[in-house]
């Protein structure tokens, strides 16, 4: 800056060097010992400022050792200091933060210190923080010292193993010296759990009959105060080598629960029964021998753009329904079920996706995307038309496919599909699944999954079914697949365009602590599977910067985002303009506004009242209803959205 607080040539010319040289650098500063917006309205607060050590002492003592230092906004210990505790107690409470060990170093966070012992270890157990390749202990980084260490999950081992991959028993997920991890560490009554870079490596109940069992073959055993108080002060161990904190943030859990879920309040809204007179066309509860049947999977509720109010319901199975406006009845357009490879417990796959051809009034076309049974490992487009002699049956000779993709695992398989304001078809792909993207498919930009597509397919190539847009980000660039529009995502669910914006809505499902909504941009970096939301994630290093959520939750509000639309021509004024999303696993529900996309305080996030059942998806019709669906037994998954109806009490006799 010169003396009149503006910029000077010097310093506009190094900023555009660093934009142009990609240096990650550039944003970390803006990144650290801060919080999100999700953050503060669900309770976390920071325990480091990033200037001062304000918060913290030494063990049986007031103030910090003096070899504990602030530097560049981490707190490092570049000398003989002495453990550092923080000044408060916590008894149910969850803490993250990002660390840096020096080659051979040795460090751990401990948990309900006491300080009555000769060391902090004497009550506190310890997560602990080593370099994995020079470190000098048996025992690995983010390991409950002597008590629990990360196993791969069994299911993960089978099917890698299957596909070819080495298996490995133990997990590690750190990275290299040097470079900064995130640990996350969950301490409750009920259920404990250390995560490591975004994974998952074990969960524990203290005081549980195998912890004590653990406890009595460890050298703790001899201390009676060990993993008993319930409540304590947090400890960063002095073990005599160099290591730096930041970010470091906790969130108190009383009795073992979330304080507050991020939301801005309740919207007055309730979900009924979308028709209670509904009857699907060749199913029932109760097969011909009374056995009950599977249940209707229904994944959206979506119109054609034609004018004739008609509903079109996805279902799972393998089946597009089709409502006329003023109807009851589901009947059948489509029916594939015979060649779509079932919906199962252990996978994701099935009947995807629907998207109508922005002209379908004049072509009859649309596209699916579904799983074939004759590709055992692949995911399809196909276009389809609808039948020459009634406008409510496709024609399911007509098939012909666009696009078809490997799918190595049976899970991830994204596959909601839209076509854009511009006319071309944007493609959601999983990442391939298992855990932690084991082939780095979200990264790799030679492959298809992991990434939002964009194709033409009112135009052919040479080779293709489609033509690839001659402004896609990635057109021309050898070795790189010419229809992706942007990458790095794990499972993408939903898709969905804003009709007035134009901009594209994702909702992608995290694994261990985050689920995430985005903004998608011509060529942007998501981040799987370096990051996970906007925390770090797995041990693969990465220099390239990515994008940021919009808005993100932690597992302990949800645990599998549904992605909805962006709400337009509602009849309900509270929705309109806002973003509609909801979690499968904890059945919530909510409404996502904001004033200003640069700036997420701007941001509301609104519950939704919601019977707490498994979010499939949403919909909406040409009349501006808005649909939430959900499995169901007896046909009655397809629920709407109104305004609260509030039943005055009868008047006095």
């Amino acid at each position: 800056m010169n003396a009149t607080g503006f910029p000077t040539i010097k310093h506009i010319l190094t900023a555009w060097l660093l934009l142009l040289v990609g240096i990650s650098g550039v944003f970390a500063d803006e990144s650290i010992n801060r919080l999100t917006e999700s953050e503060k309205r669900s309770g976390w607060e920071l325990l480091f400022d990033g200037t001062s050590l304000n918060g913290f002492k030494g063990y049986q003592q007031d103030t910090p050792g003096a070899g504990w230092q602030v530097l560049d906004g981490a707190i490092v210990r570049t000398e003989a200091a002495g453990d550092l505790l923080t000044k408060e107690t916590y008894d149910s409470f969850e803490i993250q933060l990002e660390y840096r060990i020096s080659a051979a170093g040795n460090s751990g966070l401990m948990f309900h210190v006491s300080e009555d012992g000769k060391r902090p270890w004497y009550s506190g157990p310890e997560v602990q923080i080593i370099d994995n390749d020079a470190g000098k202990d048996g025992q690995k980084a983010g390991w409950l010292y002597q008590l629990y260490e990360p196993h791969e999950k069994k299911w993960v081992m089978r099917i890698e193993k299957a596909a070819g991959l080495p298996v490995k028993e133990l997990v590690d997920a750190t990275r290299p010296v040097g470079e900064w991890n995130h640990l996350y560490l969950r301490v409750t009554p009920g259920s404990s759990e250390v995560c490591l870079n975004g994974v998952s490596y074990y969960k524990f109940v203290i005081g549980s009959d195998d912890w004590k069992k653990r406890v009595a073959k460890s050298k703790f055993s001899k201390y009676e105060q060990f993993g008993t108080a319930g409540n304590g002060h947090l400890c960063f161990q002095d073990h005599g080598d160099k290591v730096a904190f930041r970010s470091i943030k906790v969130r108190r859990l009383p009795d073992g629960n979330l304080p507050q879920k991020p939301a801005d309040g309740t919207l007055s809204l309730e979900a009924v029964p979308a028709f209670p007179g509904l009857v699907w066309d060749g199913w029932s509860p109760i097969s011909d021998d009374g056995k009950p049947v599977p249940p209707l999977r229904p994944l959206t509720v979506t119109h054609a753009g034609d004018g004739s109010g008609r509903r079109f319901i996805v279902e799972q199975t393998g089946r597009i329904y089709v409502m006329e406006k003023d109807s009851q009845k589901a009947e059948i357009f489509l029916d594939i079920h015979d060649i779509t490879r079932p919906w199962k417990k252990a996978n994701e796959e099935g009947l995807l996706g629907l998207a109508f051809h922005p002209r379908f009034s004049e072509t009859g076309e649309f596209f699916i995307c579904y799983s074939p049974v004759d590709e055992p490992q692949a995911e399809r487009i196909s276009r389809f038309h609808v039948s020459a002699q009634d406008p409510s049956k496709a024609d399911e000779n007509s098939e012909e496919m666009v696009l078809q993709f490997d799918q190595p695992f049976p899970n991830h398989n994204g596959g909601s599909i839209a076509f854009g304001p511009d006319g071309f078809l944007y493609i959601g792909l999983g990442d391939g699944g298992s855990r932690n993207d084991p082939f780095d498919n979200a990264q790799n930009l030679s492959v298809l999954l992991g990434k939002i597509l964009r194709i033409d397919i009112d135009q052919r190539d040479a080779e293709t079914a489609y033509a690839v847009p001659s402004d896609n980000p990635f057109i021309n660039m050898d070795g790189v697949r010419p229809e992706i529009w942007a990458y790095g995502f794990r499972n993408p669910w939903q898709l969905a365009f804003d009709n007035k914006t134009g901009a594209l809505w994702m909702a992608d499902v995290g694994q261990d602590l985050q689920e995430e909504i985005n903004l998608v941009k011509k060529g942007g970096n998501y981040g799987w599977r370096r990051r996970e939301g906007s925390y770090p994630f797995g041990n693969v290093s990465s220099d390239v910067p990515s994008i940021d959520p919009l808005w993100e939750y932690d597992h302990q509000v949800g645990k599998s985002i549904t992605g909805g639309l962006v709400v337009r021509g509602s009849k309900i004024p509270e929705l309109e303009s806002r973003y509609l999303y909801g979690d499968f696993v904890s059945g919530r529900m909510w409404a996502l506004g904001m004033q200003d996309s640069s700036d997420p305080s701007t941001i509301s996030n609104q519950l939704i009242p919601w019977n707490g059942l498994p979010i499939f998806g949403f919909g909406h019709d040409q009349d501006g209803a808005v649909y939430v669906l959900t499995a169901s037994n007896t046909g009655q998954g397809i629920y709407r959205l109104q305004q609260h109806t509030k039943i005055s009490p009868l008047p006095p006799n």
